[in-house]
């Protein structure tokens, strides 16, 4: 059967970890159609090629819309900064490749829409499309979902979301293009802010009715590692509250300061008769509290998500040999394939995406505003 040819379009961090997937997920889970690394794409031939070699794809072009166009492509994978993001998308999906494309969608409203738009039309012709909100496919957290969807937790009341990280606590940190607006978007609000905004919608299936928001810049310039010197033109912080359009309450946080946190996704929800509550740095652990329990009994029980019933767990190890950071990626590239195998819409789609975009904005809105209940549109 003829493999399905990805084109990967970006080879820095997130692209290792892309290309990691993309190695490993025919080799645990069944697949209707094997895959092939066929092409990788950058901005400089000479590093892509090594690029390529390091990473197992077979051959790298320094052109992303020669590899995205090619015959033998038939995926093409978005791991480049959020200013191109629409570009490569649109050309792709118009050019009927399925695509997956790193969060958060876009740098604006505008290209989030226009991403989406050509998504819908894209999947009129079978063509299918996913954000790439990863931690929808860390297992812990898709029981998490499985739970709620059950009614473990009675009406949902409260939902409080952290992801912290402390990479530009260091007031001499270099420079990067996640310091340029033009380039990243948002700071942390849409780094990981993004990742919680799109997890409160994937555990409670509810979305964000409004926000009141502040975002803070602590350190306001930066030298790259060329010694020239620029202004950080994103927030370092992002503290905002929000209603779900249920009515459940929710607070929010993403920080690149908090010191001594490497990759903190914290998460509790409360409802009417239990919660839930999980840490990514403890990521295979669930806690459950159900609070119909006898007061003298009842606490929070922990739950090691690792049996072959839990979500993803059947292709991987005996139960408590743990899964890491890589794994929720391999689970992503498999339910795109699915997706494609079956001719179902994978999730989170790019309306997903757009939602995210359009609460990034509203956050962004109400801080301006000195924290003002701003609505999300089109939610």
């Amino acid at each position: 059967m003829q493999p399905l040819g990805i084109a990967l379009v970006g080879h820095a961090f997130m692209g290792r970890v892309h290309s990691q997937a993309w190695r490993t997920v025919g080799r645990v889970f069944p697949l209707a159609r094997p895959v092939d690394l066929t092409v990788l794409a950058g901005t400089d031939a000479d590093r892509v090629r090594r690029a390529a070699d390091d990473l197992g794809w077979r051959e790298g072009i320094g052109d992303w819309r020669e590899a995205v166009l090619r015959d033998d492509v038939h995926i093409v994978d978005i791991c480049t900064p959020g200013d191109s993001h629409a570009e490569i998308a649109v050309t792709a999906l118009e050019a009927g490749k399925h695509v997956l494309c790193e969060k958060p969608l876009a740098t604006s409203v505008a290209e989030a829409e226009a991403m989406a738009l050509a998504a819908r039309r894209a999947r009129e012709q079978g063509v299918r499309s996913m954000a790439g909100f990863t931690y929808r496919r860390v297992p812990a957290l898709a029981l998490a979902r499985k739970l709620v969807r059950e009614g473990r937790l009675g009406r949902v009341l409260q939902f409080r979301a952290r992801y912290l990280q402390d990479w530009l606590h260091d007031p001499d940190a270099p420079y990067s293009w996640r310091l340029d607006r033009t380039r990243a978007g948002a700071g942390a609000l849409g780094d990981t802010g993004s990742h919680i905004v799109d997890l409160g919608r994937f555990l409670l299936d509810d979305p964000l009715d409004g926000v009141s928001a502040q975002l803070a810049t602590f350190v306001e310039s930066r030298r790259a590692p060329d010694g020239t010197e620029h202004e950080v033109t994103v927030d370092d912080a992002a503290v905002f509250t929000a209603r779900f359009r249920s009515g459940a309450l929710a607070t929010f946080e993403a920080s690149r300061f908090a010191a001594g946190r490497k990759n903190a996704i914290q998460l509790e929800i409360s409802g009417t008769r239990g919660a839930l509550a999980f840490d990514f740095e403890s990521m295979n652990e669930l806690s459950f509290y159900d609070a119909t329990e006898p007061p003298g009994t009842a606490g929070f029980r922990r739950i090691l998500v690792t049996e072959p019933g839990h979500p993803y767990l059947r292709v991987w190890w005996p139960p408590g040999h743990g899964l890491g950071y890589e794994h929720a990626f391999t689970h992503q590239a498999y339910d795109l394939l699915t997706g494609i195998a079956d001719g179902t819409d994978p999730e989170p789609d790019f309306d997903d995406g757009l939602y995210v975009q359009r609460v990034i904005e509203a956050v962004e809105t109400s801080a301006a505003a000195s924290g003002t209940y701003t609505p999300v549109t089109g939610s």
